[in-house]
């Protein structure tokens, strides 16, 4: 009969196994987790490079836009455009040159830096 491993040796193999799993968040977990302030500053660039003239964007001043599709829930969205898995690399280069990713889009470069782009997008994708 094999004797059961004892508390002391399963506990610290159980910390590390929480480790790791907590260590290979996918980059969409990890985005969620994006800090407020990140998100907060994203929420206010969406403002300033007036996204909502187009887009409909909760919580975001002026965001009432008909043109372009609502942003509403935008974080349980599967595709940008309908067309581009949606997720935080992808946001962020959507955000920075849309036709790079789905030539002939309407969306415009707004001339949104990689920085800005990614606490946009850290915004959006927890919009749910």
């Amino acid at each position: 009969m094999v004797a059961a491993p004892s508390y002391r040796a399963v506990c610290p193999l159980a910390v590390l196994v929480l480790a790791v799993l907590a260590a290979g968040c996918t980059p969409e977990e990890q985005q969620l987790r994006a800090p407020s302030a990140q998100r907060e500053r994203g929420r206010l660039l969406l403002a300033q490079y007036q996204c909502g003239s187009c887009h409909t964007i909760p919580d975001v001043q002026a965001a009432r836009g008909r043109t372009g599709p609502t942003l509403a829930a935008f974080g349980r969205r599967s595709y940008i455009a309908g067309q581009v898995p949606n997720g935080p690399e992808h946001l962020v280069r959507w955000i920075v040159a849309p036709t790079t990713l789905v030539p002939g889009t309407i969306m415009p470069a707004m001339g949104v830096s990689p920085e800005d782009a990614r606490d946009m997008a850290a915004y959006l994708l927890a919009l749910e």
